[in-house]
């Protein structure tokens, strides 16, 4: 177990062994912070957020190291950048712009195409799937007004349905962009 790094006691010193600190260990927190999302200016920020936090621990003599000064320094970083990330979503502001999920410019799926393919599976197909899907009939509601023995029935053959829809799609080797226009 090591203490943390001695920073000198003249001026000089501390800034000999801050620069050599910096060049070993920053380029690693800057491939952390831009692999989780950051971009350069977020890394260094962080970087010497944590720098004056080991520096304060290092004064005071209030922490034995467990592993290296870098690995330390990393593992501050990674605590202030979750902290950030914490705080940046919590400020989100929520605007009506924020809340436009549907673009008009965004392509939606066509209704015409989308049928075409559901009907694929045939009419008693279509007429149930519509029942519970669109209509959000239950199933025991479906058994009744299909005349199905039970409600397995009716769930089994929903699910036939689906894979006859499925089926097609599959064969067709169809993307969600052949259903738009």
């Amino acid at each position: 177990m090591a203490q943390l790094n001695d920073f000198g006691s003249t001026p000089i010193e501390r800034e000999k062994a801050f620069i050599a600190l910096y060049k070993k260990a920053f380029p690693s927190v800057a491939k952390y912070i831009s692999k989780m999302g950051g971009d350069f200016d977020d890394a260094k920020d962080i970087f010497q957020d944590a720098l004056v936090i080991y520096y304060e621990k290092s004064v005071s003599a209030s922490v034995v190291l467990q592993t290296n000064e870098q690995a330390y320094l990393l593992g501050i970083v990674k605590h202030l950048w979750v902290k950030k990330f914490r705080e940046n979503i919590k400020q989100c502001p929520l605007d009506d712009s924020n809340l436009d999920f549907a673009n008009e410019d965004e392509a939606q799926p066509s209704t015409n195409k989308l049928m075409h393919y559901l009907a694929s599976a045939g009419q008693k197909c279509m007429e149930i799937l519509k029942a519970f899907y669109y209509d959000n009939l239950p199933v025991n509601k479906i058994t009744e007004l299909f005349g199905y023995s039970g409600v397995r029935s009716a769930t089994v053959q929903k699910y036939k349905c689906m894979e006859k829809v499925r089926e097609t799609i599959k064969e067709r080797s169809l993307a969600y962009e052949d259903f738009v226009e």
